[in-house]
Order: C-alpha cells, then sequence, then structure tokens
C-alpha cells in the first residue's frame, strides 16, 4: 500500500527594496522561525514570499518582473506558492490580482499576521525585537517608527506606509539588545523619517532622548542615522552627536532640491536659505560629520534655471555623501496632478550631471584622507580584498575601505585600525595599522 508523502515546506523570502524592507523581512522570518517553520533569505524554497517596492517606477517594474519569475516557476512546478506582501502589494491589490492572479494570495504592509496565517504560523506578540537578520553580523537595521505625516508632493510612501508612528524607546532598548546579544555592534537607525520621532507618543521630538538611551545598550559601538527630514530638526541630536562617541558622525538627511520654486512645489516646507543655514548649523556643531544627501532632478516644472541653482549649491556645499534620482510621476500623489514635462532623457542627462561633479567632489575629499588612520568595521570578504568601512561611511551606498587579502588578516565582524594608502573616488585602500 502507497503511503502519502509529507513534504515539508520550505518558506523562501525574497526581498526587494529599502532597507525598511529588509527590516519587515526579518521580523517575518523571525516569526516564522518561531513557529518551528523553515524558512530561508533569497534561496531556494518551496513556498515563496515576495516583499515588494512600490516607491518609484524601476522599483514597480522590478517587484511586478520578481512575482512574474516566481508565478512562472509556479506553473513550471518548481515552486508551490508564491505569496505577494509589501508596498507594491499595500499600493495595487486589486490591480495585481487582476493582472498576476496565479499568485495565491497578496498581503500589505500592515497585514503580517494575515500572511502568517496563510502560511500555516501565529503571530506571537511576545517576540519583541526578536528577528532572523539578513545583513552582515556586525550590523543590523533598528526600524524606529513606522509611517510619515510629511506632506511631500511627490512621494506615495504616506499610501503604503500610513501616518507616523513612533515605537517606544523601552521597546528599542530591548530589541537592540537583542541584536547585540546576538553580536550586532552597529546599529543603523531608519524610519520614514527619523526626526519626526517621539512626536505621537511623547509629544515632542525625542530622537536625543532614544540615542541617549540606546548609547546605554552594551555591545553596541555605533549608531548611524538614516534619513532625517531637514524640516524641525531637533538640534540637541547633534549635542549628543557630540558628546557620543558611539554615536556616528554622520547623518542621512534627503534635501531632494534647493531651488525655492522646486521646494515650494515639493511642499517641503523649507528654503535654499533655511537648509543652507540648516547645514552650516550641522558643520558648525559637528565640524567632523560625514553628510549624505538624495536630490531629485527632473520633477514637473524644473527650470534650466532651476538645475544651475541646484548644480552650483551642490558645489559650494561639497557633501561628504550624494544619490541623485529622477523624478518618477507617481499616481494619488500631489505631484501627479502636474505635468510631467521635463524629458526622461533631459533627466537622465541632469542625473548624470550632478553625479559627475560628486563624484569629483568625492575624489578630492578621498584624497585627503591618505596616510591618516580610520578606526572601520569588516564587513566580509569579497574576491581579493577584505571590505570595510569607516564610521562615516553606511553600508552598501557609501565608500568603501579594501585591503588587499592577499597581503593581510583581518577578522569578518571585527573592528581594526586602517591606514589608508590610496583613495579612489568611492573606494579608499588600506592597511592595518
Amino acid at each position: 500500500m502507497r503511503t502519502k508523502s509529507i513534504k515539508k515546506n520550505k518558506i523562501n523570502v525574497v526581498t526587494l527594496g529599502c532597507s525598511k524592507n529588509v527590516y519587515d523581512s526579518e521580523v517575518l522570518m523571525g516569526q516564522l522561525r518561531a513557529n518551528e517553520k523553515e524558512v530561508v533569505h533569497e534561496e531556494e524554497g518551496n513556498v515563496v514570499v515576495i516583499n515588494t517596492c512600490g516607491f518609484i517606477a524601476n522599483a514597480k517594474e522590478e517587484s511586478v518582473n520578481t512575482i512574474l519569475e516566481y508565478v512562472q516557476k509556479k506553473e513550471d512546478g518548481a515552486v508551490d506558492k508564491v505569496f505577494v506582501t509589501g508596498c507594491l502589494s499595500e499600493r495595487y491589490k486589486p490591480d495585481l490580482e487582476k493582472e498576476i492572479p496565479n499568485v495565491d494570495a497578496y498581503f500589505g504592509t500592515s497585514d503580517l499576521p494575515n500572511l502568517l496565517k496563510a502560511l500555516g504560523a501565529d503571530y506571537k506578540h511576545e517576540l519583541m525585537g526578536e528577528r532572523l537578520t539578513t545583513t552582515p553580523k556586525n550590523y543590523a537595521y533598528l526600524k524606529i517608527a513606522e509611517g510619515c505625516d510629511r506632506p511631500c508632493s511627490f512621494c506615495a510612501i504616506p499610501l503604503m506606509r500610513g501616518k507616523h508612528k513612533s515605537k517606544p524607546i523601552e521597546e528599542l532598548v530591548v530589541e537592540a539588545g537583542k541584536l547585540a546579544a546576538d553580536g550586532v555592534k552597529e546599529l543603523i537607525l531608519i524610519a520614514q523619517d527619523l526626526t519626526y520621532y517621539g512626536l505621537d507618543l511623547y509629544k515632542k521630538r525625542n530622537l536625543a532622548e532614544l540615542l541617549d538611551a540606546l548609547v546605554n545598550v552594551e555591545g553596541i559601538e555605533w549608531i548611524r542615522l538614516h534619513y532625517a527630514f531637514p524640516t524641525g530638526f531637533p538640534m540637541d541630536v547633534l549635542e549628543v552627536m557630540k558628546r557620543e562617541p558611539k554615536v556616528c558622525n554622520y547623518i542621512d538627511i534627503p534635501l531632494q532640491h534647493i531651488a525655492d520654486p522646486i521646494l515650494k512645489s515639493m511642499r517641503r516646507g523649507t528654503t535654499k536659505a533655511k537648509t543652507t543655514k540648516l547645514l552650516e548649523e550641522f558643520r558648525n556643531a559637528v565640524p567632523e560629520m560625514a553628510i549624505r544627501t538624495t536630490l531629485i532632478v527632473g520633477y514637473p516644472g524644473e527650470t534650466e534655471e532651476d538645475f544651475q541653482t541646484l548644480k552650483e549649491w551642490v558645489k559650494e556645499m561639497r557633501f561628504e555623501r550624494l544619490g541623485c534620482f529622477t523624478y518618477s510621476h507617481e499616481e494619488n500623489t500631489h505631484a501627479y496632478s502636474l505635468e510631467d514635462n521635463v524629458p526622461e532623457e533631459v533627466k537622465q542627462q541632469r542625473a548624470n550631471e550632478i553625479m559627475e561633479i560628486q563624484s569629483q567632489i568625492s575624489w578630492e575629499l578621498n584624497q585627503e584622507k591618505i596616510g591618516k588612520e580610520f578606526r572601520c568595521i569588516i564587513d566580509r570578504k569579497e574576491g581579493a580584498h577584505f571590505v570595510g568601512r569607516t564610521e562615516f561611511d553606511s553600508p552598501d551606498v557609501d565608500n568603501e575601505v579594501l585591503i588587499d587579502a592577499a597581503k593581510y588578516y583581518v577578522k569578518v565582524g571585527e573592528f581594526v585600525p586602517i591606514k589608508i594608502i590610496d583613495a579612489a573616488d568611492f573606494d579608499l585602500y588600506g592597511e592595518p595599522c
């Protein structure tokens, strides 16, 4: 008599998009592991969960293509089930259900309990901060808030993530402690808007108090700030940065543009003069701070004069780190009512011009580092090099320090003093001191 085979499901979580999605996937995987489910991240599995991004056109296209790829694998019999979650699913669920019906189920950004149920798992409320991290062991993202209350005209994030909701300081300290116990040395604080932190819970901007609490977590040696909004920036954060060696002299502050007509249309709540003054205050308070920003070119109505204003300002400000994106015309945003009147090739040309300027600035700033020593964290070994970072560099987006593995051995996950011996526009070359 034939016995029925019992196939054990292996759940493969595929993550697309930003660090917030990485965090959400890690929480999902932690829940699945606590339910004694076999779970992997971007490896082979017969059940697939795709955590999608729906922010801009390129990200949406990548998400749709990934869904189609796994639906095809399902039709070919290579996987049994495909579930879709995340921002794209939150934003376009009815359309996706209609256009790609072979997905087993779609879930939004706040649907974790229902997604777990579909995967045969229960949502465990007691798992405060317990995640299955997917980053190198020495660093992890710490999401301190969800959603956004800002009215930026170009941004669809409030449509997908809802209103700003801060996590209590006590919960974040517990979560940081668990990460530290697992060997995490660097916390990268993320939210749609770090500077809004605490307004909903404590009726005041409370990022500085959160930092003061996190620096006391044993084992954590670096705390890095990502995604700070310029309007209403809590200046007491700079005091903590200056006072506390654990808080990296680094801030990621997306400024988007600088020409006043564009800032007004973008509904950024600031001006060129105010933004420039804020950055001067940053430099005066913490002279060694590395400032990362991101810019958008090709926004509706951006004239050649607006672009030249932006270009000259980038030259003047000499940001340590800068990324530039072309404007994406997103449905249901305030800017969608405007005519997307900058041609695609002009958008791309403007982005290239900004990045050429930044490449030169970065090269010049990196040349100044030659001969100097920096405390570096070693993230990984890749090819012929060990790859590390200074406190002025965030993973994936900033400079890396490359150490010749044929000549030197350094331990991955550890802090090592490194002397910079050469530098390119976006890479540093070093040797252990």
